[in-house]
C-alpha cells in the first residue's frame, strides 16, 4: 500500500514541478499519502514560497522539510491544494476526514484555485458511503447532532478519545443515503452544533491523480 501512495505522491510532484513559481503558496492536506507528497516536493522547496497546512501534523512535517508555513489569514491566494481522500466517486465527490482534519481541509480547499486529490485505486467507488462519514461537532452538541443524524437514517458512532485541532469531537456516521452528496453536505451542515462534515461535493477536486 505504501508503494501506491509513494507512486501517486511522485505523480503529484511531477504534475506541479513545471508550474511552481517563486511567489506561489501551496495548500497541503493531511494523511499518510500527503506525508509522502511532502517528501516528494521537498527537493523543489526553493521553487515556491511556502504552504498553508490543514493540520498541525502536516505543518510540523512541512517545517521539518524546510518549507515555510503560512497562516491562511495572511495569504491572498493558494494556487494548488494537494490532499488525499477516503473515498472518491465517479463524479469526483469525496469523503474525507478519516484523520479528523476535514474542516480545515475543506477551508483550505475552498480557498485554493486548483484542488488536486491524490489516492490509490482502492479509494475509487461508484457511490459514496461505504466509508463512515466523519462529522466534526462542538462537544456540547454531540448528543443533539446524533439524534438528528438518526432521524436522517444514519447510524452515529462517537469517535472516542479524539479531539480535533479546533478542540471539537468527531461523530462517524454510517448508513446515510449519499446518492445526492451536495444535498446531504448542506443538510448536515445546517444542524446546529455541526462544524463541518466530510463530504466534499461542493468543493470537489479539479484533478484526481490515482496510483498507477
Amino acid at each position: 500500500m505504501s508503494g501506491s501512495k509513494i507512486n501517486v505522491a511522485k505523480q503529484a510532484a511531477s504534475f506541479l514541478e513545471k508550474k511552481l513559481t517563486a511567489d506561489m503558496i501551496l495548500g497541503i492536506g493531511t494523511g499518510s499519502t500527503v506525508n509522502f507528497f511532502i517528501e516528494e516536493i521537498k527537493p523543489y522547496s526553493h521553487l515556491f514560497k511556502g504552504a498553508v497546512s490543514s493540520s498541525e501534523r502536516s505543518s510540523a512535517l512541512l517545517k521539518e522539510a524546510g518549507i515555510s508555513v503560512f497562516e491562511l489569514n495572511d495569504i491572498n491566494e493558494i494556487a494548488f491544494y494537494i490532499d488525499g481522500a477516503d473515498e472518491v466517486s465517479e463524479d469526483k465527490s469525496l469523503i474525507k476526514g478519516g484523520g479528523g482534519a476535514h474542516t480545515r481541509e475543506k477551508i483550505v480547499a475552498s480557498a485554493s484555485n486548483h484542488f488536486i486529490c491524490i489516492v490509490d485505486d482502492s479509494k475509487l467507488v461508484k457511490k459514496l458511503g461505504a466509508f463512515p462519514l466523519p462529522i466534526e461537532v462542538i462537544p456540547e452538541s454531540r448528543s443533539l447532532v446524533s439524534r438528528k443524524i438518526i432521524s436522517l437514517g444514519g447510524t452515529p458512532l462517537y469517535r472516542q478519545a479524539f479531539i480535533t485541532d479546533q478542540g471539537n469531537q468527531i461523530i462517524d456516521v454510517s448508513d446515510l443515503d449519499l446518492r445526492n452528496p451536495v444535498e446531504m453536505e448542506i443538510k448536515l451542515n445546517s444542524i446546529a452544533g455541526v462544524v463541518d462534515n466530510g463530504i466534499f461535493a461542493i468543493n470537489k477536486p479539479l484533478t484526481v491523480l490515482v496510483s498507477e
